[in-house]
């Protein structure tokens, strides 16, 4: 007659003692590794060796830290902007080129009028001004004119050294309704030229100068007299 077998043990009986033993062997991993770091010597350790750990030695020398550059931001925010006021600054000293151009004065110098410019090399051109380019120092104008009834355009900046001077000869009558005046290269809306006009013009200034030269005259020689008769 067979005797009875013991029952088996069911698996989870076999993974609960398994977590058991994991978690004691986790424990007493942690103890080993505190009682080695009290026990370590770390003063005594060598300065080049490696450290593990937040522990320095007091002999180990600080290397030297040099703070960065300051940023070219925070001394100058708009470096462009400086550079084309100093530029104007250094050319235009006096301002009057910049004021007969600028948005903000009333009698500035618009498309339509008739400029006179004045240059170092070469003769004086006249013209309509067709177009205004403000482009910070790169400013430049656009006149026409008729030579020997050939339509002639040229650009010209405002701040170029060879440039003397900007007069305006005439004004137009009417406001400009378009910031370019491109349609008057057309036959039907061209004026022509404008050498009588800018020839009326120089007499004129002419006349108001010889005036003026002649009212200092007379004052000089009033003083004079002046002088004299007290004596």
């Amino acid at each position: 007659m067979s005797t009875p077998c013991a029952p088996a043990r069911p698996l989870a009986g076999l993974k609960h003692t398994l977590r058991q033993i994991r978690s004691e062997r986790r424990v007493q991993q942690r103890c080993y590794a505190t009682a080695q770091k009290e026990t370590m010597p770390i003063q005594n350790f060598h300065p080049g060796a490696i450290m593990r750990g937040n522990h320095k030695p007091d002999n180990m020398k600080r290397i030297p830290v040099i703070p960065p550059p300051k940023s070219a931001t925070t001394v100058c925010k708009d470096p462009i902007s400086a550079v084309t006021q100093s530029q104007i600054s250094v050319l235009d000293p006096t301002g009057a080129r910049t004021r007969l151009f600028d948005k903000a004065n009333i009698e500035r110098a618009k498309v339509g009028d008739i400029l006179l410019v004045r240059t170092k090399n070469g003769d004086p051109f006249a013209g309509v001004c067709l177009n205004v380019r403000r482009v910070g120092i790169d400013t430049a104008i656009l006149l026409r004119n008729q030579l020997t009834r050939v339509g002639v355009e040229m650009w010209f900046k405002i701040y170029s050294p060879n440039v003397e001077g900007i007069e305006v000869v005439q004004r137009k009558e009417k406001r400009a309704r378009r910031a370019k005046l491109y349609y008057m290269r057309q036959p039907r809306h061209d004026i022509g030229s404008v050498e009588n006009i800018v020839r009326q013009y120089q007499r004129q200034r002419a006349m108001t100068r010889s005036s003026e030269a002649k009212s200092r005259d007379a004052n000089s020689h009033k003083k004079k007299n002046n002088k004299r008769g007290s004596n």
